[in-house]
């Protein structure tokens, strides 16, 4: 009886481990072939639009490449990135031109983006960059 308890058991746990696995799979294919908008960033005290009152940043990712890229707000951004399973960092970020962006946005992004160590895709399809898993940025699906 014991043998058939633990058989069970770990049948269960194999099955539980596939379907997590199977799940971070399917969750890394949507990240690619759209376009993210930000439309939350934690941290500045200042209001979301105060901080991007021009321009939302978005990011894109190259599967091939291993290059995310977009707008920080106001300039270009593209970075490497490395991803394993639901684990997410990126890379320096590359040359850009560099104009004025009011708002103060686009620093909070670039250094928000850097200390991101993972991501989920939430319910409704919402790319959240995660440090430590709390939620730091989230992104929004845009045809672009």
């Amino acid at each position: 009886m014991k043998n058939y308890i633990l058989l069970f058991v770990a049948v269960l746990a194999l099955s539980f481990n596939s379907c997590c696995t199977t799940k971070g799979t399917a969750n890394a294919s949507a990240l690619y072939n759209t376009s993210w908008e930000l439309e939350y960033i934690s941290g500045p005290r200042i209001a979301f639009g105060g901080l991007f009152p021009d321009k939302k940043p978005f990011i894109k990712f190259d599967q091939s490449k291993n290059e995310v890229s977009g707008n920080a707000g106001c300039n270009g951004y593209s970075a490497p990135y490395t991803l394993k399973g639901n684990s997410l960092t990126f890379g320096e970020q590359g040359p850009t031109t560099m104009m004025y962006c009011e708002g103060g946005g686009e620093q909070t992004f670039t250094q928000t983006i850097r200390t991101i160590d993972s991501y989920s895709i939430d319910k409704d399809g919402k790319l959240n960059l995660l440090v430590k898993d709390v939620p730091m940025m989230r992104f929004k699906k845009v045809a672009k």
